[in-house]
């Protein structure tokens, strides 16, 4: 008898006299670069350092293209959204020590956005492994600690032979949901050696698929099939595992109106009846919310951002589904459902009942003209105006990556994607400088579609470097820079809270002068012209820089009150 874990394939003829005569002059650089190929990789992301180096040189005897940045947090953005935009695990090489120690916020974004990097660090050699001070350049006690409570897994390599296999396994664990960041570190000395081992060719590192228990499932559907009022709050999870599809079909089902997290912008088509948006910030929202009898939460922790300042108490049941076992009833009590969002929503749309509410469209139409009412009357024309210019200016298809800027945070309750996975921000873990080179790294993915970057003078002087990325890889990303003379939302809650700001006034080059020096064109708009300049821009090959002089203010917050 035979048993499926019994089954080996057979190599060919071919493959056989490859791995008995490998290639000369191969090292352990090589087996890193042969596996990221033969898992699937195209394009790696990084920033060579001194120990790193035999990874590097292994690059230019393969057919991965790289992309190569200035700054290796700004790599780990890039990489962070080619991750998001593609689903695939972004490699992104680093060097040992400050280079690695210079990537951790980058990394913290992605997994707090559930973005797939998998980092390979060098590390020091071998013989210092071990947290003895040996007195190597860049070495820590134990570097893999700094990266422990950030990424989804780490995994340290002491051999050539170990190299595939822990590679392939930071991949499955990269890609299983949720999504994430993991760690792999190699020492100098297994990089540089000379391998005799054969060639790495097709790797399976086939993520587990997370599936709900059905007995939960049936249980949702059941609530969710007798619900007088239920409603829907859509989280990034449902944009990573590509399920907007399935909402949609599931909040048709039950007449149930949905209002997406600022992580989940797309998930849900902005103008359809039933759409809330994303006024989360807004306690009419946060009223309509508590009122739903049955709330389904998808792909969402409710964290912070996501229920109004935790001001947001449920009254209803609320059914959580959720990859993330951390965050499962983390905030509220729940029928907490651990599953991939794509696989749950398939099992609702299976079970559930098909109901009808009359009143459901109707709710959400008063819902958002009182949300429209609240912010005619603070008289935000020249905010309103510029998003409007932005959405105008940037074709439908076209993905867009935001800083923490207060446009940005205008964006995630405002802004119309028009489209799952084309709005990001840093919003997860709230970094400066993600916008510019989160934007490389998705022209990198796509380059047939313009990229727009959007952020303020503070977070560009975080990745001004990038524009020689820019110019060099000629990436087809227009930057729009809101200067304001300083951190602006800092700005505006120091005044709030103190009187007066301290610390937040920058003195800022003149943006389109030094766009100009990296040789990518730059233009200095008006919000009247924003819009026609923008356009340009984005209709124009290559990078390039459109700045605009503008002091904005946030809409009042509701959760205060």
């Amino acid at each position: 008898m035979t048993h499926d874990h019994d089954l080996v394939l057979r190599p060919t003829a071919a493959q056989i006299s490859t791995a008995l005569n490998p290639p000369p002059g191969r090292n352990g650089g090589d087996l890193v670069v042969e596996t990221l190929a033969g898992l699937g990789a195209t394009t790696v992301f990084g920033l060579p350092g001194q120990h790193a180096l035999g990874m590097f040189d292994a690059l230019r005897r393969s057919a991965l293209r790289y992309i190569g940045l200035r700054v290796e947090n700004n790599a780990g953005f890039a990489a962070d959204a080619y991750g998001r935009i593609t689903g695939e695990a972004a490699p992104l090489l680093l060097s040992t020590g400050p280079g690695a120690l210079t990537s951790l916020a980058a990394l913290q974004e992605a997994a707090a956005a559930s973005a797939p990097v998998l980092a390979i660090s060098s590390q020091i050699p071998t013989a210092g492994l071990g947290g003895g001070r040996h007195g190597y350049l860049h070495e820590l006690p134990d570097q893999a600690a700094s990266f422990r409570g950030v990424v989804k897994s780490v995994h340290t390599v002491r051999s050539q032979s170990q190299i595939p296999s822990a590679i392939a396994a930071a991949w499955k664990s990269a890609l299983t949901a949720p999504h994430g960041p993991v760690w792999v570190e190699i020492p100098q000395d297994v990089l540089l050696a000379e391998t005799t081992l054969p060639v790495v060719t097709a790797m399976d590192a086939t993520p587990d698929d997370l599936v709900p228990r059905p007995e939960l499932t049936a249980v949702a559907a059941d609530l969710l099939s007798r619900a007088a009022r239920p409603a829907i709050i859509a989280g990034g999870g449902v944009v990573r595992a590509d399920a907007s599809g399935k909402l949609l079909q599931l909040a048709e089902m039950l007449d149930a109106p949905v209002v997406t997290t600022f992580g989940g912008k797309g998930a849900f088509p902005w103008q359809h009846p039933l759409s809330m948006q994303s006024w989360l910030e807004d306690r009419y929202t946060t009223d309509l919310l508590e009122d739903a009898d049955v709330l389904l939460v998808v792909g969402s922790g409710l964290g912070e951002l996501s229920s109004n300042y935790h001001t947001f108490k449920p009254r209803g049941r609320v059914i959580q589904i959720e990859a993330d076992l951390g965050k499962l009833e983390s905030n509220h009590p729940a029928l907490g459902i651990h599953a991939d969002a794509r696989l749950a929503l398939q099992a609702l749309l299976e079970t559930v009942s098909p109901r009808e509410d009359d009143t459901a469209a109707g709710r959400v139409r008063d819902l958002l003209a009182r949300v429209a009412d609240r912010i005619a009357a603070q008289e935000l024309t020249l905010e309103q105006d510029v998003l409007a210019a932005v959405r105008r200016a940037l074709p439908a298809d076209s993905p867009s990556f935001w800083d923490m800027t207060i446009l940005a945070y205008w964006a995630w309750s405002a802004f119309d994607t028009r489209g799952a996975n084309t709005m990001h921000s840093a919003q997860g873990a709230g970094g400066l400088g993600y916008g510019f080179p989160a934007a490389l790294g998705a022209a990198a993915a796509d380059p047939s579609r313009p990229v727009l970057a959007v952020s303020g003078d503070g977070g560009a002087l975080y990745s001004i470097a990038e524009l020689a990325t820019a110019k060099q890889y000629d990436l087809p990303v227009t930057w729009l820079i809101v200067d304001d003379g300083g951190y602006g939302i800092l700005r505006e809650y120091m005044t709030d809270a103190f009187g007066q700001a301290t610390a937040t006034e920058l003195t800022r080059p003149d943006y389109v002068a030094l766009a100009e020096s990296f040789g990518v064109p730059g233009t200095r708009t008006t919000p009247e012209t924003l819009e026609t300049d923008l356009t340009k821009a984005l209709a124009t090959p290559g990078p390039s820089v459109v700045v605009l002089p503008a002091v904005l203010r946030m809409f009042a917050p509701t959760h205060l009150d």
